[in-house]
């Protein structure tokens, strides 16, 4: 099982990677919104904000987030760190139920091309 350091530190590889995105990879990332990234199995939850993309002001609060981000992600701390290190498909895992998404569609397609 992950740890919150682990977990905390694919979010920081996942903001590198948006940070030296080009192309139609930067596009995706450049939205501004809200983020949040709920870890189910350490009960814990990521908040920031992409914008420019960049995550900003990234906090760790426990439990479930107290409002909904405007791209809310769930999943077990091993899923985003297997996610950020290219070892898990999010399109599978999502399909699978293994990632839950609550997003708007356009959200959900740009996430997909970054992770």
């Amino acid at each position: 099982m992950a740890t919150i350091e682990e977990c905390r530190a694919a979010l920081d590889r996942l903001a590198e990677s948006l940070a030296g995105a080009k192309g139609e990879l930067r596009d995706a990332a450049a939205p501004d919104r809200s983020l949040s990234c709920h870890i189910t199995d350490l009960d814990v939850t990521f908040t920031g904000h992409l914008v420019g993309g960049h995550i900003q002001d990234v906090e760790t609060r426990p439990g479930t987030p107290e409002r909904r981000a405007e791209i809310a992600l769930t999943m077990s701390g091993d899923d985003l760190v297997a996610l950020v290190d290219g070892r898990l498909n999010f399109a599978k895992a999502w399909a699978a139920g293994r990632v839950r998404v609550q997003a708007s569609l356009r959200d959900v397609l740009r996430l997909r091309s970054l992770l």
